[in-house]
């Protein structure tokens, strides 16, 4: 067990979803894994451990937020020895080109959180995805015959933009605004781990456009899809 994860030795596989909604973990594991267990509720942040086409997968939330994320990604790198990692999420579409529920395949994230300052200081680290997971998921999406845009996003410590620092990132062709995916690339490169972030468009900053809460918990099943046979390939 972990300080945030209460797990026994052996309950989490070595490849794991993290959406950062627990509620979404709960949806994925009751409607895409097999005789899936639950293994943590620490926080309300659930995880489970079930099969998908045989092979034993795992679906942990994070919670919102970069240091959230990292406190749950640390410790299933740490001591649980989890090799592969997928974040499952939502991102504000800043494109004009994007549409409300497009799937991204996140090549990298930029950011403008403190957590890079506090590592690097002054200097500039690139957090990427893991390039056979990317290639992976741009392949079965093909055969899944699910449309993927395949670009940049960036991971604001802002939720609430006052600055309209969005305009900026768009400016330079990022995709979308999220909150998790640079720390989740940074700790895969620290630990020498496969990360990679797939992301629906829950709303989109240009033309208003959004979903629910109860459409971002239940209806983002591509993306779901797409991480599953990803993950699972790969093991």
């Amino acid at each position: 067990m972990s300080t945030h994860i209460n797990a026994p030795e052996g309950a989490i596989a070595d490849a794991v979803l993290l959406p950062g909604d627990p509620l979404r973990a709960k949806f994925i594991a009751e409607n895409f894994l097999e005789n899936a267990q639950c293994y943590n509720e620490v926080r309300g942040m659930y995880g489970f451990t079930g099969t998908y086409h045989g092979k034993k997968i795992s679906v942990q939330g994070t919670g919102m937020g970069q240091p959230s994320l990292s406190i749950y990604v640390n410790e299933l790198f740490q001591f649980y020895n989890v090799r592969r990692a997928i974040r499952v999420g939502t991102c504000g579409a800043i494109q004009e080109s994007l549409k409300v529920r497009d799937t991204l395949l996140v090549n990298a994230a930029c950011s403008d959180s403190s957590l890079v300052s506090q590592r690097f200081g002054g200097l500039h680290f690139a957090p990427a995805a893991d390039f056979e997971l990317l290639e992976a998921a741009y392949q079965n999406a093909k055969k899944l015959g699910i449309d993927v845009k395949v670009g940049e996003c960036a991971s604001s410590d802002l939720f609430y933009d006052e600055n309209s620092n969005w305009k900026t990132w768009a400016e330079y062709g990022v995709l979308g605004i999220e909150m998790e995916a640079a720390e989740l690339y940074t700790l895969a490169a620290k630990f020498g781990r496969r990360a990679l972030a797939i992301l629906t468009v829950s709303d989109h900053i240009i033309s208003g456009g959004e979903t629910t809460a109860a459409e971002r918990e239940k209806t983002f099943t591509n993306m779901i899809r797409l991480a599953l046979e990803t993950a699972s390939a790969s093991l």
